[in-house]
């Protein structure tokens, strides 16, 4: 449980103290890739406070929401669209969703312990 918590502190301390840039290019690619895999992960934690977390549909669930959005956004930098639009759109309502479900779960947790 502490174990997550605990590398996300130290990414989060680690990509403050470094003087690291993502090239123009590459922005694109790595917004809607950060945004699938928040979607993954906030389902994951949906999924485990559901009880129907299942680790081989998380990871291949994780790799192909990445693998899917960063097609996309190359597919539309190839056709000239804001393909990637549609990503952070389809991504972004998921996203909110899983959040909202799960903000019920944690209300729902505390208000049968009182």
């Amino acid at each position: 449980m502490w174990l997550p918590a605990i590398f996300l502190i130290i990414g989060i301390s680690l990509g403050l103290l470094t003087d690291f840039t993502v090239p123009d290019q590459y922005s694109q690619y790595l917004s809607i890739a950060v945004l699938a895999a928040l979607d993954t992960l906030f389902g994951g934690i949906r999924a485990h406070l559901d009880q129907t977390f299942d680790q081989k549909i998380f990871l291949s669930g994780f790799f192909f929401n990445i693998g899917l959005a960063v097609l996309l956004a190359f597919l539309g930098v190839k056709l000239g669209i804001d393909l990637y639009l549609a990503a952070v759109f389809a991504f972004g309502v998921r996203l909110f969703q899983n959040i909202a479900i799960i903000r019920r779960h944690l209300f729902q947790k505390r208000k049968s312990k009182k």
